[in-house]
């Protein structure tokens, strides 16, 4: 087995780090004094614009995009370990490359489902960075982990589609860039085939009665830096019916083919989030002492740092591996792998930066370092793109048929 990253994946990844080192992790602190001097929360700091800018000058653009006609062309073992660099720095990193979810997702769904129309008016824009977009496909009032249970209805009425329903935890939402939601909901919703109920369309912004109803708090951050997470109110709106993507019918299959990218993204993004909790981890404990020593004497903080080690190597062969899987015989053949990874990653994630936040003391838990935030993001992933029981509900069962 060759473990070996191919020259191209070597050249992205030395300009990626380079790219960190000199723009992204000094604009970090920027980002954040501009912001507190923006009339919105939401606007966006000047800084990242700046870095998009230079992120497109450098060919480090698109990077997520498989099909070379919309983007980097890079296969899914190629971009794992560039994510993982983005996600040292995942307020700014991403969205600098144009690689931040939901934005990603949403322009996977249009460059394979969308027509024409749909890609020249809002697939073009989104891959030039000039607007943002949601996914909307969350609901408070039901289990969503079971996309069966969606309760908003998209109705046919002539030429037109009429949507009713609300919506929560819609990511992106509140950025005043964002001006497409695609909307998941029931065409048929009577229809034999729970999985072909449901469908999806091309909202704009603003269309006459979509309503950003609040902005949803994450362990009481508001996520500023991808757009907030809102509650969306979808009140007889209309929309042509030339703005469904793909058939009636096919939304569950297009969520499908949407979530698996995404949970390779997510996953090697985690595992740079612990990458940097591990810095942070040993530049404390070289540089704090406690009852008489460092603490990198300690013998409670080397086992801390030895186990996350072994954890985020152990983690990022397991995801390159189902990348690999991916690549060579698709999303169905890497089932298990997606699984396992979408359970494994995300928690030992959570568990790394727990560490680091205790080893700061105080400081863990404040503005002043990453921690808690990194911790909030990880935490929400162990619900995002489907919760850890899901997940280990459909591994076990597909364990457990090889023996029925």
């Amino acid at each position: 087995m060759d473990f070996a990253f191919d020259a191209r994946t070597e050249e992205l990844r030395a300009k990626l780090l380079a790219f960190m080192d000199e723009h992204v992790h000094p604009a970090e602190a920027v980002a954040d004094e501009q912001r507190a001097q923006l009339a919105s929360p939401w606007d966006t700091p000047p800084v990242v614009e700046e870095l998009k800018a230079e992120a497109r000058r450098q060919g480090l653009w698109n990077l997520f995009m498989p099909d070379a006609q919309y983007g980097a062309g890079l296969t899914n073992l190629q971009y794992a370990p560039l994510a993982e660099i983005t996600g040292r720095s995942p307020q700014l990193a991403p969205t600098a490359l144009n690689c931040a979810a939901p934005d990603t997702g949403n322009m996977e769904v249009l460059s394979q489902f969308g027509d024409e129309h749909q890609k020249k008016q809002w697939l073009e824009p989104l891959l030039a960075g000039e607007i943002r977009s949601a996914f909307a496909m969350t609901e408070p009032e039901v289990a969503s982990s079971d996309a069966t249970n969606i309760t908003t209805l998209i109705e046919r009425d002539g030429d037109e589609y009429v949507i009713t329903g609300r919506k929560w935890y819609i990511s992106g939402a509140m950025n005043p860039d964002c001006k497409i939601f695609i909307v998941m909901g029931k065409t048929d919703p009577e229809g034999s085939d729970i999985r072909r109920q449901q469908s999806m369309v091309l909202v704009p912004r603003d269309t006459p009665g979509l309503e950003i109803r609040r902005a949803m708090q994450v362990y009481g951050y508001e996520d500023h830096y991808h757009g907030g997470h809102a509650e969306v109110v979808f009140d007889r709106v209309r929309v042509p019916a030339s703005n469904l993507i793909g058939e009636e019918g096919g939304g569950f299959a297009i969520a499908q083919a949407r979530l698996g990218p995404g949970r390779i993204h997510h996953c090697m993004r985690l595992i740079g989030m612990a990458e940097r909790a591990i810095e942070l981890m040993c530049k404390r404990a070289v540089a704090r002492s406690a009852f008489g020593k460092p603490l990198a004497q300690q013998g409670v903080v080397q086992e801390w740092i030895a186990d996350a080690r072994v954890a985020v190597e152990q983690l990022r062969l397991l995801v390159l591996k189902t990348a690999w899987l991916m690549d060579t015989v698709g999303n169905k053949g890497a089932h298990t792998e997606i699984q396992s990874i979408k359970i494994a990653t995300p928690r030992t994630v959570v568990d790394i930066i727990d560490q680091a936040v205790q080893l700061h003391g105080a400081g863990g838990v404040s503005q002043d370092f990453p921690l808690a935030e990194l911790w909030a993001a990880a935490r929400t992933l162990r619900l995002a793109d489907g919760p850890d029981e899901v997940h280990q509900r459909s591994l076990a069962r597909r364990e457990l048929k090889k023996y029925l």
